[in-house]
């Protein structure tokens, strides 16, 4: 069975963490990702945090299996040359400013007279309009706005940052990949693509059901901490082991609490699972208390075998050795050309039991450059004369010349 994109292609403008993330699984949905990079610093995940010369492991997660071309698009020539690309492209994928595609001679419309059925989607902070949509942000700053942010942390304390991209990735890459297989459906049924205007505020703001729902039964949300699902119900929290690890006790409902109390042979808390308040403050302190007393491999063994939903909490590393995942398949390994392993997940969604496993990690800066410009015709004297000039740029080929 073919994945679903096999035979699409796309084309994708974004850098770092959004953009690049949604194209992903655009690709491992069966897509052609075509990385259209600037001829000077490229992609800056590739190179972030890193010593000079190596490769961010996270640039190799994020684009593995894509081609690269590099392009000057604000040269005149550069300009031409990727819109003889969109001639070709079903999705075209971008991150700039808004406005920025516009000042370029990109806009949907320009995309739309040369490709009627292309889907173009803008990923971007604060949308393409509203007075908020030219300022810079990060996904701390999207949160913040959307009301995300300021509910995380514990009771009585500050907000606090996870090391989970909310907004970048639930509100930018899942939310614009989404959107991008309707356009995609649009188009095939229809014969007219579309333009997607994907803001992570926004899409944050959206999936932000919880909170809203405490807002609209009490008029506004609850304290920091002190939600269903933040830490006003002992059943449903975190709990410190031993030796200092975590134990995650999601007993919502009662049916669980009461497992767990029998787990722990503590019947008497069972006629407290509704506690609320100081009560559920004094039940809280006696079930940390319990965790507190033996190592966080104690309570994996012990509720093993037990189904109320109660689970060590795990370090990124430990969580690739997890049998679960193992026997899921979502560990997969990629060598890069230095030589270096990245351990990285595997596509997450499968299709008819197939996965689109990439055998590469993420391309050099305009490694398929060449390859590229010959499928829209452009000679070899051509492509000699674009990385000259340096309106193109190819991996190698400077060094290529000066060997010569």
């Amino acid at each position: 069975m073919a994945l679903p994109l096999e035979g699409m292609t796309v084309l994708d403008l974004s850098r770092l963490l959004p953009g690049p993330m949604c194209s992903m699984h655009l690709r491992d949905m069966g897509a052609r990702v075509i990385k259209v990079e600037d001829t000077k610093a490229g992609d800056y995940t590739r190179f972030m945090g890193m010593p000079k010369g190596m490769v961010s492991p996270a640039f190799h997660i994020l684009n593995r299996g894509k081609e690269s071309i590099s392009l000057d698009i604000s040269n005149a020539e550069g300009h031409a040359l990727l819109l003889r690309l969109v001639e070709k492209t079903d999705i075209l994928l971008e991150s700039f400013r808004p406005g920025v595609m516009t000042r370029l001679g990109l806009s949907y419309e320009a995309l739309k007279a040369i490709n009627p059925k292309i889907v173009v989607c803008s990923i971007s902070g604060y949308g393409q309009t509203g007075p908020w949509a030219e300022k810079a942000g990060h996904d701390m700053n999207y949160c913040a706005t959307a009301g995300v942010l300021e509910q995380m942390g514990e009771a009585h304390g500050a907000p606090v940052l996870g090391n989970f991209q909310i907004a970048d990735l639930a509100g930018g890459s899942l939310s614009a990949a989404m959107a991008i297989m309707a356009g995609v459906v649009g188009s095939l049924r229809h014969g007219e693509g579309s333009y997607l205007d994907i803001s992570m505020t926004d899409c944050t703001f959206a999936h932000n059901v919880i909170t809203m729902a405490s807002m609209n039964l009490m008029g506004k949300s609850l304290p920091r901490g002190q939600d269903m699902l933040t830490g006003a119900r002992p059943c449903y929290s975190i709990y410190a082991t031993a030796d200092h690890q975590y134990m995650a006790v999601g007993a919502l409902e009662e049916k669980f609490w009461l497992q767990v109390c029998d787990v722990l042979n503590k019947s008497e808390w069972k006629a407290r699972y509704l506690d609320m308040g100081n009560k559920a403050e004094e039940l809280r302190a006696e079930v940390a208390a319990v965790f507190a007393s033996e190592p966080q491999a104690h309570w994996r063994d012990l509720f093993a075998d037990a189904d109320c939903c109660v689970t060590p909490i795990l370090t990124p590393q430990a969580a690739f050795e997890h049998p679960q995942l193992l026997a899921r398949e979502m560990v997969q390994e990629l060598t890069t050309p230095s030589g270096q392993t990245i351990r990285c997940p595997a596509p997450s969604i499968k299709y008819s039991d197939k996965k689109h496993l990439a055998d590469s990690v993420g391309p050099e800066q305009g490694q398929h450059t060449q390859n590229i410009l010959h499928e829209v015709h452009c000679t070899a004297t051509d492509i000699d004369r674009l990385l000259l000039s340096g309106v193109a740029r190819q991996a190698g080929y400077t060094a290529l010349k000066e060997s010569k």
